[in-house]
């Protein structure tokens, strides 16, 4: 490997977050250290204690790693605060169990050089020995949560989402403001990159059996629901608008074409019946939309999605716009209604024709639960985005201003 030129002190940072793993700290750190060493990497490594009772503090002093306090518990909350002490330009994270191979590190570090914002190891291309990972891990949780990592935000070259070795530029994660304190972690680092542009490469690593005696901290069905709840509600276009989109659309064709009459299809009769579902996929779809774009909205006030995201749906949610939308469709329902009543009235509010009724009514009754929910979107949408003053407003204490006036009199 040629030899680096670092503009920093320290080019690396091998971060590992810790919680009593006393029976495997030392030889992670020592391989970390003899992996750097040989490399000619000036590096350190780093451990995020999260609150350890058996002693890891001063294992990985000895063994040479420094050591903060991460003051929020869980996975996430110990990477965050390590990936804030971090002293390298580039860093490292694995697990503290001997799990990951720490002592090749080679091409993550080439992988970093060469100007890629995060590295992702890949397990099923390095290899996983007998053992190291769960059947339900390898054959179904990784490649149903790295499928649907793909599929939902276009990371074509990830196979393994959820391997916890993987590095990247500090500064480039800094400015993703990352916040999830458990294992969801993981999910939210490549997710943010992925969502903010970020080049995003892998390279095989490879994984054994941890070390340590006791069971691990990651508890498969939980701890994968959270990873797959976390997944689903960052990508509210796929999941929420773009469905929501689809089913609106349906529903309205299906009760247009069906307000005319019976439809027959291959043999099959469409009539009131099945207007009752095109008229709920309506009310159902148009909820389903708002509630996808109201996600966007409050992922950029709060720093998670961008403003290229929201720019496009935020200008259909907007207030004048609901209020117009919602009007006027409340308006065209209330009409039909209208229409409905005077049909029922030339009849002297009689019995009526209760299949021809329907074919006004439900549709006029759904166009007004349209309007209305459009209309006041309009006004949540609104909330989601105002905006708060960040600098706090200083005001001259009470003593201070008397003071003040007393002197002008004076």
């Amino acid at each position: 490997m040629s030899e680096l030129v670092a503009t920093d002190d320290v080019e690396l940072t091998v971060l590992l977050p810790c919680l009593n793993e006393a029976e495997t700290l030392e030889i992670c750190v020592t391989k970390a250290l003899r992996a750097m060493d040989e490399l000619g990497v000036v590096g350190e490594v780093l451990v995020s204690d999260n609150g350890s009772t058996d002693g890891s503090q001063e294992i990985a002093v000895r063994a040479g790693a420094r050591v903060v306090h991460a003051p929020i518990r869980g996975y996430g909350g110990a990477l965050l605060n390590g990936i804030e002490q971090a002293r390298g330009r580039y860093v490292i994270m694995g697990d503290a169990d001997d799990s990951y191979d720490l002592s090749n590190l080679g091409p993550f570090v080439e992988a970093l050089r060469a100007g890629h914002d995060v590295v992702m190891g890949n397990r099923f291309k390095g290899g996983i020995a007998p053992g190291a990972m769960p059947p339900l891990h390898r054959y179904l949780g990784n490649p149903v949560l790295s499928w649907l990592g793909r599929r939902l935000f276009g990371l074509r070259n990830v196979g393994d989402f959820h391997c916890g070795l993987r590095g990247f530029n500090r500064d480039r994660i800094r400015d993703l403001q990352l916040c999830m304190p458990g294992m969801e972690f993981a999910s939210e680092l490549v997710v943010r990159a992925a969502l903010n542009g970020y080049d995003i490469v892998e390279v095989p690593t490879t994984l054994k059996p941890d070390g340590r005696s006791r069971p691990p901290h990651l508890r498969t069905w939980r701890d994968g629901w959270r990873h797959l709840r976390f997944l689903l509600v960052f990508a509210p276009r796929k999941t929420l608008i773009w469905p929501g989109l689809t089913m609106f659309v349906l529903g309205l064709l299906g009760t247009t074409i069906l307000s005319f009459g019976q439809v027959e299809v291959g043999g099959v009769g469409f009539d009131i019946s099945t207007m009752v579902y095109t008229c709920l996929a309506m009310l159902v779809g148009a909820q389903l939309l708002l509630f996808g774009v109201f996600a966007l909205l409050y992922g950029h006030t709060e720093g998670i999605t961008s403003q290229r995201q929201v720019a496009r749906w935020g200008r259909i949610v907007r207030f004048e716009t609901c209020t117009a939308a919602g009007l006027v469709l409340t308006l065209l329902g209330l009409a039909g209604s209208i229409y409905a009543l005077t049909v029922w009235g030339s009849t002297g509010f009689g019995p009526q024709e209760l299949t021809e009724s329907l074919r006004v009514v439900l549709p006029s009754s759904t166009t007004i639960g349209v309007g209305v929910t459009v209309l006041f979107s309009g006004l949540f949408s609104s909330l989601l985005s105002l905006r708060r003053i960040n600098t706090p407003v200083t005001s001259t204490p009470v003593v201070e201003a008397e003071d003040e006036l007393a002197a002008t009199r004076g």
